[in-house]
């Protein structure tokens, strides 16, 4: 069975070419315009990994992460921040609320098919 990545960005066109990418890779992709969408698709349907933007409207990614971090199901799936952030305590902030790793915009198809392959085998 395929494994199930849930993508959440505010920002269509990045949303299509991570989902385009990992689609090829032969992963089932979840879109999600925001964090508020993204929970409640992440409830829905058990991820087997996040990637999420910090900057999004609603519910940002900070946010969205502490938030999967509180349920039972979300405690140790990898999360991944895909931000324009590259700032270090952007990226602390990050890994405080819980996120795995963290890709800067822009990233090439290749460096985010490495990361979830080598995070998901």
């Amino acid at each position: 069975m395929a494994k199930r990545i849930l993508i959440a960005d505010d920002s269509i066109s990045i949303r299509k070419s991570v989902s385009f990418v990992l689609t090829e890779e032969g992963y089932e992709v979840i879109e999600a315009e925001d964090g508020l969408d993204g929970l409640k698709k992440a409830e829905a349907a058990k991820c087997n990994l996040i990637i999420t933007d910090i900057n999004m409207p609603n519910m940002n990614g900070i946010e969205f992460i502490k938030a999967l971090r509180e349920k039972p199901e979300y405690k140790f799936v990898p999360i991944i921040a895909l931000t324009t952030e590259s700032q270090d305590d952007k990226m602390q902030e990050g890994k405080a609320a819980g996120a795995t790793g963290w890709i800067v915009k822009p990233f090439t198809s290749e460096k985010l098919s490495a990361i979830v392959k080598k995070i998901l085998s």
